[in-house]
């Protein structure tokens, strides 16, 4: 009968074979590890960006709703100037209406008058 134990090159040759293994296991490993940290690596870097984008688009956002409040004030000033010109418009009218009845009232007294005086 044969016995591994009995032939030192079969010994010799499993122990190589077994460090063979462990050398390959190793570096598949390694490359596995290698390749996860590429992906990792790769995930921190857009995680980065993204942050680096958020944080500009907030300040983007900040500034635009600032211009926005400023285009809103601008618009509410503009039409309470506009409500204005049209008070004063009306008031306008108004004082020309009561000009003309005071003006028709006037003439209608005058032209009574010089009916009225005797001649």
């Amino acid at each position: 009968m044969l016995l591994y134990s009995d032939h030192p090159e079969l010994i010799w040759r499993g122990k190589k074979r077994r460090r063979e293994a462990i050398t390959a296991a190793t570096c598949l490993t390694e490359a596995l590890v290698d390749h996860l940290n590429v992906g990792v690596a790769q995930a921190y870097m857009n995680q980065r960006k993204l942050d680096h984008e958020v944080k500009t688009l907030q300040v983007q956002a900040a500034q635009f709703a600032k211009q926005t409040g400023q285009w809103i004030g601008m618009v509410e000033n503009f039409n309470q100037a506009l409500k204005e010109i049209g008070d004063v418009e009306n008031w306008a009218r108004s004082i020309e209406l009561d000009m003309r009845t005071i003006a028709t009232a006037l003439e209608y007294v005058y032209k009574g008058q010089l009916q009225s005086a005797p001649s």
